[in-house]
């Protein structure tokens, strides 16, 4: 089963999470400060739920701490929705965001495709054909030639890596690699996928290795 720390200091939110958690079947550890967080962080916890709005240190002040204990996937939670503020998150090494107020069935959903990215890149390392991809240092290699990736382009091309066989809808992807619809739109998702595939194909020009499913999104190609 796993673990999911709560870190949130409004009880009647954290138990909330706690009963929506437990009733999806996972173990739940829960603090009400940041300081109390990080004492509580162990190596038996899979993911971090954050609010930001905390007593003592903040959320954004601890987000480095907790990282810096047990490298595990952290989602902020929050009723701010300025971009600048998201982005400032994303730099300070938080995975994901989700603006409150939340839809529960969202949440889960976001909490899932983390817990499953993170049983992958255990192994640091994705492969896709002839493609490499390390979640350590954030080095791409296509057909032996290292390839030079913008962060939403790595990010997005892991995505497709990790779940090589799903199709993603643009929704799905808008809201994995920017956090939010609102801060991308379908030419910027097409620009990004356009200039990955022009990078891989510098590398290798004889295999096609992102499909377009029309009106849906993208998938790797077989």
């Amino acid at each position: 089963m796993e673990t999911i720390l709560i870190i949130e200091d409004d009880k009647n939110i954290n138990d909330m999470l706690s009963q929506l958690l437990s009733n999806n079947n996972y173990k739940v550890l829960s603090a009400f400060s940041g300081t109390e967080g990080i004492l509580i962080h162990n190596e038996q916890v899979n993911l971090i739920l954050l609010d930001l709005m905390l007593p003592g240190k903040n959320g954004e002040e601890i987000i480095e701490d907790l990282k810096q204990k047990y490298n595990v996937p952290v989602i902020v939670m929050s009723a701010i929705s300025n971009i600048d503020k998201k982005l400032d998150l994303f730099n300070l090494g938080a995975d994901d965001y989700i603006t409150k107020p939340f839809n529960n069935k969202e949440l889960i959903a976001r909490i899932k495709v983390h817990l499953k990215n993170g049983k992958h890149s255990k192994s640091t390392v994705i492969k896709y054909k002839d493609i490499e991809l390390n979640t350590s240092d954030f080095s791409v290699i296509c057909n032996n030639k290292n390839v030079v990736l913008t962060k939403n382009e790595f990010e997005l091309l892991k995505v497709l890596m990790t779940n090589p066989e799903q199709v993603f809808t643009k929704s799905n992807l808008f809201d994995l690699v920017w956090g939010n619809e609102d801060s991308a739109d379908d030419n910027t998702l097409n620009v990004h996928i356009s200039r990955i595939r022009n990078k891989l194909k510098e590398c290798n020009p004889k295999v096609e290795y992102i499909e377009t499913v029309w009106s849906i999104g993208y998938k790797m190609k077989k």
